[in-house]
């Protein structure tokens, strides 16, 4: 008799990131998984949930609280320090550091689409800590279009570092580090059909978390002792 097929290769689990930024990979290994058993899919900020809302992400990576009835958090799996994207001639890109006070005179970039505007005002403030204005005027599009409008002009888009090494030549990423970093989840629908392969994934990423975080209290305590 013939031999019956072999199984089929499990689906890789799908999960949802945006841009080109090396993050979702650094998440996905440090969980111990083999990248071939999770897919990057990409999503647009525009309509941040669509893709998960209709079945075709398994999780997404998330920045921040999320207030989303149907959508569930895991705890961090890691924190995102906080960045301004300038054009390379920019009155700022010599700076090896800025701060938030220091990109308030420029252009910044509004909401799109459905993202949560709460969440926009945690990347984005609509004031800086001493009360300046940020002059949210610029559209969002896709990443293509970020860039092009940050090259052609000098407007500044308050960000994230984990896009430092992925974005063109004629962009700089530039450490703000009087914003804190943001918090990185994972993100499904509560209602999604049970999963042991997304519940699994979700777990090995929240104790890689935990153990890191014990590992650099563990250090800072030892550095403290020692001096």
């Amino acid at each position: 008799m013939p031999k019956p097929p072999p199984p089929a290769a499990p689906r890789p689990l799908r999960l949802g990131v945006h841009g080109s930024s090396p993050q979702p990979a650094r998440i996905v290994a440090a969980a111990g998984y083999d990248p071939a058993r999770v897919a990057h899919v990409q999503y647009d900020v525009r309509e941040p949930f669509r893709l998960l809302r209709a079945g075709a992400l398994d999780l997404m990576l998330v920045k921040y609280a999320l207030h989303e009835p149907d959508i569930v958090t895991s705890a961090p799996v890691t924190f995102d320090p906080r960045a301004a994207l300038v054009r390379a001639g920019h009155p700022l890109a010599a700076r090896d550091t800025l701060s938030v006070e220091d990109v308030a005179p420029y252009d910044a970039f509004h909401c799109p689409g459905d993202f949560p505007p709460y969440v926009w005002d945690e990347i984005v403030p609509l004031r800086t800590p001493r009360g300046r204005p940020i002059h949210r005027v610029r559209l969002m599009g896709t990443p293509a279009d970020l860039v092009a409008t940050l090259t052609g002009s000098d407007a500044v888009h308050l960000s994230f570092l984990s896009l430092e090494g992925s974005l063109p030549p004629s962009i700089r990423v530039i450490p703000v580090p009087d914003l804190p970093a943001a918090p990185v989840s994972l993100a499904w629908l509560r209602d999604a059909p049970p999963s042991p392969e997304r519940d699994a994934f979700v777990a090995a990423a929240e104790r890689s978390a935990l153990a890191a975080a014990e590992g650099r209290a563990l250090a800072a305590a030892e550095r403290s002792a020692g001096r």
